[in-house]
C-alpha cells in the first residue's frame, strides 16, 4: 500500500473544538444549523454550507458548493485553518465508553483505489458519489477523511505508543460525550518508517466512507488525466485517510424496524417465523443477540428471541453467514414482503449505538409494528467479504465513534 504525509491543514489549538464537527453524513441540514449556531468557525460551514442560505435551499444547489469554497477560504485567510509546513503523520486517537482506539492519518493513493488494493464492502450511488466529487472539485481539497482498516501490526503499535505518550496536540471531549485525541508525528525517521511498514500491506479496507473514498479517488484520477505535465507525485494523486488496525475497531449492531405484519396478525407472524427460526417469549424486559444466529424481535410490548435453525445459513460463504443476510431472506423478505431494503418505505434502520430502548420506542409509539435488532458484524467478516470482492446487504455495518471531521484537511495542490 502507498501511503505518505502530507501537509495538513489544521486549526490553531485553542480553537479545534469551535471548528470540529460531526461528519456531513450523519445529519440532516436543520440539525447542522443548529449545531452551528452563533459559531462563525464551525466547519459545518464548509461541510453543510447551505446553513449559511435560507432554510429550505436545497444542498446541491451550484450556490451552496461555491459557498464552501468561499468559507474555506475565509477559514484560511482569518487563520482558523492553518497549514503545517512540513509534510507528517498524524495519530488520532477516539475514546467510547473507556475504551480508546488509535488511528494514523496518512494520505492513501488514488492508484491503490483504482486498482482495487483498497477493499470495500458496499455498493455506491452514483449521485451521492457526485455530490462530494462536486465538494472536493470545488475545495480542491478533502476537507473530510474516510476510515481506513488494516491488519494490525506490531512495530506500528509499537511506533504509535511512542507518539502518544507525548503531549497530544489536540486533547478534547465533543458534545457527544465522545474523546478525541491527536499528536502530530514530525521526527523524519518515525515518517519514513511508517511508509516502509505500510508499504508491505497488501490490501486495507474501507471500513466508513464509501462515497468518500470513491469521490476522492476519482477527483484524483480525473485530473491526472486532465494534465498534460502529470508526473505521479502532484496531491490529487493522494486523499486524506484516517487508517485504524482492524484489532481495535468494534462494529456495532445495525438494526430494523417495520410499519406493518405485511396483513398477518401477531400469532400469523410468530408461527410463519417457527418454520426457520427456534422461537421463545423473553418477556417485557429488553432482549439483546447474544451470538451469531440468535436475534431479537420486539412485537406488542413483549421481546422474543430467534435462533436461527440448521440449514438455513452457510457459515462457509462470506455473505451467507452474515445475520442480515438471513434476516433479510427469510423474515423481511419472505414473510414481510420486503424485497429492496434501499427503497422499500416500509423499512427503516436504527444504529446500534441508540440502544435497543430506541427500537422499543418506534414500537410502542405506533410509528413502527415490529423491530429486529441484530448481532454485529464481526471485522473478520467484513474483511472477508472485502477479500472475496462479495457485497454487503445494505445497513449492515454501523462503526462508532465516527471521525471527527475539521481536526486535519489535506489539500490537492
Amino acid at each position: 500500500m502507498i501511503v505518505k504525509p502530507f501537509k495538513g491543514i489544521r486549526p490553531p489549538k485553542e480553537l479545534v473544538e469551535q471548528v470540529a464537527s460531526r461528519p456531513y453524513d450523519v445529519l440532516n441540514s436543520e440539525e447542522a444549523r443548529a449545531e452551528a449556531e452563533g459559531n462563525e468557525k464551525s466547519l459545518y460551514h464548509i461541510i453543510k454550507p447551505e446553513i449559511d442560505f435560507p432554510v429550505g435551499t436545497d444542498e446541491h444547489d451550484e450556490r451552496v458548493y461555491a459557498k464552501a469554497a468561499e468559507n474555506f477560504q475565509k477559514f484560511q485567510d482569518n487563520g482558523w485553518l492553518v497549514q503545517d509546513a512540513e509534510d507528517k503523520y498524524y495519530v488520532y486517537a477516539q475514546t467510547m465508553n473507556g475504551r480508546t482506539q488509535y488511528g494514523l492519518v496518512v494520505c492513501a493513493a488514488v492508484e491503490d483505489y483504482m486498482t482495487g488494493k483498497i477493499k470495500k464492502h458496499e455498493l455506491t450511488r452514483r449521485d451521492k458519489e457526485e455530490d462530494r466529487m462536486k465538494h472536493v472539485r470545488v475545495n480542491n481539497a478533502n476537507i473530510e477523511p474516510v476510515f481506513f482498516a488494516f491488519p494490525h501490526q506490531d512495530e506500528l503499535d509499537a511506533i504509535v505508543s511512542k507518539v502518544v505518550a507525548g503531549e497530544p496536540e489536540y486533547d478534547f471531549v465533543a458534545p457527544d460525550g465522545f474523546g478525541h485525541h491527536f499528536w502530530v508525528i514530525d521526527d523524519a525517521a518515525t515518517i519514513a518508517r511508517i511508509t516502509e511498514i505500510f508499504a508491505e500491506f497488501p490490501a486495507m479496507y474501507i471500513a466508513d466512507g464509501h462515497h468518500r473514498s470513491a469521490a476522492a479517488a476519482l477527483v484524483g484520477d480525473e485530473k491526472r488525466k486532465q494534465n498534460p505535465n502529470h508526473v505521479g507525485d502532484e496531491e490529487y494523486n493522494y486523499f486524506l485517510a484516517v487508517c485504524f488496525p482492524d484489532n481495535q475497531l468494534n462494529i456495532i449492531d445495525y438494526n430494523r424496524v417495520v410499519k406493518d405484519l405485511n396483513g398477518l396478525s401477531d400469532e400469523e407472524f410468530l408461527k410463519a417465523l417457527e418454520a426457520n427460526f427456534d422461537v421463545k417469549e423473553m418477556g417485557e424486559e429488553i432482549y439483546k443477540p447474544n451470538a451469531l444466529h440468535n436475534f431479537s424481535l420486539y412485537l406488542s410490548g413483549k421481546w422474543y428471541s430467534l435462533t436461527a435453525k440448521e440449514g438455513t445459513y452457510n457459515d462457509n460463504d462470506p455473505i451467507g453467514v452474515l445475520d442480515v443476510t438471513i434476516s433479510s431472506n427469510l423474515i423481511l423478505d419472505e414473510i414481510l414482503g420486503i424485497k429492496d431494503l434501499r427503497s422499500d418505505k416500509r423499512i427503516d434502520f436504527v444504529g446500534g449505538i441508540r440502544g435497543l430502548g430506541e427500537l422499543k420506542k418506534r414500537v410502542d409509539s405506533g410509528e413502527m409494528k415490529v423491530a429486529l435488532a441484530l448481532y454485529p458484524v464481526s471485522m473478520k467478516q467484513l474483511i472477508d467479504i472485502a477479500d472475496t470482492v462479495n457485497i454487503m446487504p445494505p445497513k449492515t455495518t454501523w462503526f462508532e465513534p465516527k471521525l471527527r471531521s475539521g481536526l486535519v484537511i489535506h489539500k490537492l495542490v
